[in-house]
């Protein structure tokens, strides 16, 4: 809970990283409440420097791994992890392998079938990454397309206003 204004300040760096800023709506409260809150909606685990050393820019917290728990209709239970970041000075020195593992341990713990994530299309050495981790990419290799319900969509879709033709444009193939 005390780090959740860290976890922030990483995800608005991710974002950026990811050309996508203006996407980011959620506050540290935000996170503080879906997370820690009466029903929390995720679980996260972070990388953290001892207080002696810090980053560039003064902070201990350099990491972070978002995820929480979702279920297959085929295999049970599964881990969806959101987000798995770490500061650019500290990327290739087995942070976000640690991260990854941990959030695995706990997938485990919890009787966890599968880990799922989505990584863009751009993102090489995230791509690289997880396979080097082991993961398939399911788009190549079985053919599966994630989909996504935006706030106006899913509003239209709980009241009844979406139907045929609806939601069709520039995200279909």
């Amino acid at each position: 809970a005390e780090d959740c204004a860290e976890v922030g300040r990483m995800i608005r760096e991710l974002a950026a990283f990811e050309k996508l800023s203006t996407q980011v709506a959620i506050t540290d409260e935000g996170l503080q409440e879906d997370g820690f809150g009466q029903d929390p909606f995720y679980k996260c685990v972070v990388a953290e420097l001892p207080p002696e050393c810090r980053s560039k820019e003064g902070h201990t917290v350099i990491g972070y791994g978002l995820y929480y728990f979702t279920y297959s209709t085929w295999k049970g239970r599964n881990v969806y992890t959101e987000d798995l970041y770490v500061m650019p000075e500290f990327r290739g020195k087995g942070v976000g392998q640690k991260l990854l593992r941990e959030i695995a341990k706990i997938a485990l713990e919890k009787g966890c079938t599968q880990m799922r994530l989505g990584v863009l299309d751009w993102n090489r050495r995230a791509i690289d990454f997880y396979f080097r981790q082991g993961a398939v990419d399911l788009t190549a290799a079985e053919g599966w397309h994630s989909f996504r319900f935006e706030a106006e969509a899913l509003k239209k879709l709980a009241l009844g206003e979406a139907g045929p033709g609806a939601g069709l444009g520039s995200s279909r193939p």
